[in-house]
């Protein structure tokens, strides 16, 4: 599922692999791409190409959407709403900006890109989050803001964290109870929102830092 920020004018602006992805060298990376929409082939009028090793560019809504079907992710949910949606990737507990700072973060991006994809560090879930609450993760070696992340993630880490559980609950019923429970647990831990270790960054900091290689994104 593909997220961006839209802008106005019929125009989203949104950060891709186009060629410039950090995969995982695993066979998730064929799952991951072969998942995706099929995009058209044929150049658009309105669109704006990403320039050489830049992944953020801006598209109009048809091909954004590829499509697909137009979701909206929602910001500041309550905990009870988080919880309730079990797909990862649809909302988050942070608060979002205004709009007129979003599109001043999503826009400088666009001309000054977002560093290099990485599916569980720094996708297109991470960039959306980031150009609307402004939130980095400050320590690069854990895994990004998004949450279809941690929902890959989460899910496998959640059937084996309860595995030894079995000892204590027999039933196949209370197994699964357990399971879930778990991957709640770690979505809500690992969301935005919740984390300690995220710090506001102005987008024109976040810029001088890639391109001075201070921040590896």
């Amino acid at each position: 599922m593909n997220i961006g920020i839209y802008v106005g004018d019929n125009k989203v602006v949104h950060f891709t692999r186009r060629g410039q992805e950090v995969g995982t060298g695993t066979v998730l990376d064929l799952i991951l791409v072969s998942s995706g929409p099929a995009r058209s082939q044929a150049p658009c009028p309105t669109c704006i190409p990403p320039e050489e090793g830049h992944g953020v560019f801006s598209s109009c809504v048809n091909c954004f959407l590829a499509g697909g079907v137009l979701y909206r992710f929602e910001y500041a949910v309550s905990s009870a709403i988080f919880l309730a949606k079990a797909r990862g990737g649809t909302c988050t507990l942070a608060v979002s900006d205004s709009s007129d700072i979003v599109v001043h973060r999503s826009k400088y991006l666009l001309n000054n890109g977002f560093g290099c994809y990485n599916v569980f560090k720094n996708n297109c879930e991470d960039f959306a989050i980031y150009c609307k609450t402004g939130l980095l993760v400050v320590d690069q070696s854990t895994m990004g803001q998004s949450g279809q992340a941690v929902s890959i993630i989460g899910g496998p880490l959640a059937a084996v964290l309860s595995t030894p559980l079995r000892l204590v609950t027999t039933n196949a019923y209370g197994m699964v109870a357990t399971a879930v429970g778990v991957y709640c647990a770690s979505r809500y831990a690992a969301d935005i929102g919740m984390r300690r270790d995220v710090v506001k960054v102005s987008v024109e900091d976040v810029g001088r830092r890639l391109a001075g290689g201070a921040l590896q994104l």
